[in-house]
């Protein structure tokens, strides 16, 4: 990591997070939140699909240009380290709600098994009757204007079709996200303070607060280097005869027409700079084990098709292995945490606060609000008409899988993490058969789809890494705690509004339902048997997770980690593999010839690349979502 740098303000008085940067966050939510859906309704690119999200660093650099002249010409009134941090996690944990893998799936979801349902399909008949109406809208004519659009969302029949729905995944969502947060208070001083994990993700958001930042050359270079290849891209873009920069894909797969090799499918070259620049601050031996899995992935598919294994459906059962490998990370690191854990129960018996005290809510609240949280949650599906046995074991899964992503982030800071086809929606029927769970449960699983179709955008890890920034910024962890708190409880009804506005006024989109609920219908007309592969090969992940990490105790110079091996099966890696690839030789390569004094020198230029790419590709986005036109997108 960097060296440290100096704050925007020191003193102890200065590192007081004041009540008025928390009511600017809250004002700043609804525009950032129009932001992210926008982006998807014109086709701009989805700032919540990456581990860092490009619109709050983007918003993080105005405020901080802002600041910059406040502070010169009216210090008092300028913003300390700890505040724009508080508004970066604010921001941060507002976007993850409205993003690409939870609100935009919610809203399109709830209209969407309407509005599409034909004679043809008989989705009507086949599962409507399963699904409340204070989850999901299943009356096509009154879902017309909204899709069509050229109307407004400020009349009184569609304001009155949307409340209930409103209110019910609002108060979900609020409870959900409250749930992982005591999680995230329960964990905290065992990742942060005993394990020490690195957090390489917010590196970024980090230094761009320290006052000595913008004054790095190698940081300019890399701004400009990424910054102009973006800018060059888009001109481009707009205008084919000006020669661009590359960013196409080149795809290796026709370079192996015969089999075995043939089988390796897609597998894209692509270059993208701030990948390059997030991967620089990944531990050596994480970053080889991104990519080194990618590549191992792929010769199981060879072996498959030697083996004559592809014949077998669903082989290499990526996602029931990669889940298999996130329970094995689970229980190590939990059994890694034991000591702690037993303190924090120990504490919460008793009600002492001594290891509590730098906690946000003291540890009695923290396991309270999980045991409630989670009755609440189940129970909120219950009342859906889910089997209570098979509520629990839906967040059963998804809390697992959430923490897990929470870790990875923490330690390894993959530039992405999407886990696709690991929520319980899709385990369940493959452990349990469909004929078990029954049709109630299946039609509802559509809906548990909508908070469960990738992680790439999940809300946990920022409100832990929210925390950890509190922490290395010696801001007070109880108020950038109550910040996100109420940045969460703010963002779910500004993201429905930005929504049903966008909606109403220009038509509103189609996306991701379809292939939900076709999923649905086959599974009621055509019921499945459990699936005996895919529960082998879950068995399986969770044995070579143990495996792995019982080689890493024995040979510490062992440079693969289990989890590496969940994420870099998942599709988005596709996209980025090759720049981790590349930065991991480069990093090799700093580290072998020039040391740790050169790593850190050179370090700003990658979070150049990063801060570039970011800053011109959101300007490209913004300039689309304000013409209504597609703009030239730097990623996906």
């Amino acid at each position: 990591m960097l060296r440290r740098s100096f704050p925007f303000a020191t003193s102890a008085s200065h590192r007081k997070i004041r009540w008025r940067i928390i009511w600017l966050g809250l004002l700043l939510i609804p525009f950032n939140n129009y932001w992210v859906f926008a982006s998807l309704r014109w086709d701009q690119g989805f700032p919540t699909t990456m581990s860092l999200f490009f619109n709050t660093i983007f918003a993080l650099a105005v405020l901080i240009a802002l600041n910059t002249a406040l502070h010169r010409f009216a210090p008092r009134a300028a913003l300390t380290q700890g505040e724009l941090l508080t508004l970066y996690a604010m921001l941060s944990v507002a976007s993850a709600i409205c993003g690409h893998d939870l609100f935009e799936v919610i809203i399109t979801n709830i209209a969407t098994v309407g509005w599409l349902a034909t004679e043809e399909n008989e989705w009507s008949t086949l599962f409507h009757r399963y699904i409340p109406d204070w989850l999901a809208l299943t009356d096509k004519n009154k879902l017309t204007v909204y899709f069509t659009g050229e109307s407004s969302l400020y009349l009184q029949p569609h304001l009155q079709m949307w409340w209930k729905p409103t209110l019910a995944w609002s108060g979900f969502i609020i409870v959900l996200l409250s749930t992982t947060f005591c999680i995230n208070v329960i964990l905290r001083r065992q990742w942060i303070e005993v394990e020490r994990l690195s957090y390489p993700i917010i590196e970024l958001p980090y230094q761009m607060t320290t006052a000595r930042f913008f004054r790095s050359k190698p940081l300019w270079v890399g701004i400009i280097l990424a910054g102009g290849i973006d800018v060059v891209n888009g001109l481009h873009f707009l205008f084919p005869n000006f020669p661009g920069l590359g960013g196409e894909f080149y795809d290796l797969r026709p370079l192996f027409t015969t089999k075995p090799w043939n089988a390796i499918g897609w597998t894209p070259i692509v270059f993208f700079p701030f990948v390059i620049g997030m991967a620089y601050f990944i531990p050596l031996d994480l970053s080889f084990t991104f990519w080194f899995f990618y590549i191992f992935w792929k010769f199981e598919m060879i072996f498959g098709s030697i083996a004559g294994l592809q014949r077998i459906p669903g082989f290499p059962f990526i996602f029931d292995q990669s889940f298999g490998v996130c329970v094995g990370v689970l229980g190590m690191a939990l059994w890694s945490a034991r000591h702690h854990l037993r303190d924090v129960l120990r504490q919460a018996w008793r009600g002492k606060k001594e290891k509590a005290a730098k906690e946000p809510i003291s540890y009695r609240a923290a396991v309270l609000g999980l045991i409630g949280g989670f009755l609440l949650l189940a129970g909120f599906w219950w009342m859906a008409g889910m089997s209570l046995w098979v509520a629990v074991l839906v967040f059963a899964i998804h809390l697992t899988t959430v923490t897990v992503i929470t870790r990875v982030r923490a330690e390894l800071g993959p530039p992405i993490h999407d886990l696709r086809s690991m929520g319980p929606d899709v385990l369940l029927p493959k452990i349990f058969g469909m004929r078990r769970l029954g049709g109630q449960n299946l039609a509802l699983f559509s809906l548990v789809f909508c908070f469960n179709r990738a992680y790439r955008g999940n809300t946990m890890p920022h409100q832990l890494e929210g925390l950890k920034l509190a922490e290395r910024s010696r801001s007070s962890p109880r108020r950038i705690a109550i910040a996100m708190f109420l940045a969460m409880v703010l963002s779910p009804f500004a993201a429905f509004w930005g929504a049903l506005h966008i909606g109403y006024e220009s038509g509103a989109i189609e996306v991701w339902s379809g292939s939900v609920f076709n999923r649905t219908q086959n599974w009621l007309t055509n019921p499945m048997p459990v699936n005996i592969p895919s529960v082998i090969a879950m068995v399986c992940g969770l044995l070579f997770a143990f495996g792995l990490t019982l080689i890493r105790l024995r040979f510490f110079w062992w440079p693969l980690y289990p989890i590496g091996y969940a994420i870099s099966g998942t599709w988005a890696v596709n996209f980025f593999w090759f720049s981790v690839f590349i930065s991991y030789f480069i990093k090799l390569a700093i580290l072998r010839f020039g040391g740790i004094q050169t790593f850190r020198r050179v370090a700003p230029f990658f979070l150049g690349l990063i801060l570039g790419e970011f800053l011109v590709g959101s300007v490209w986005g913004l300039l689309g979502i304000f013409l209504e036109k597609p703009m030239y997108r730097f990623i996906w």
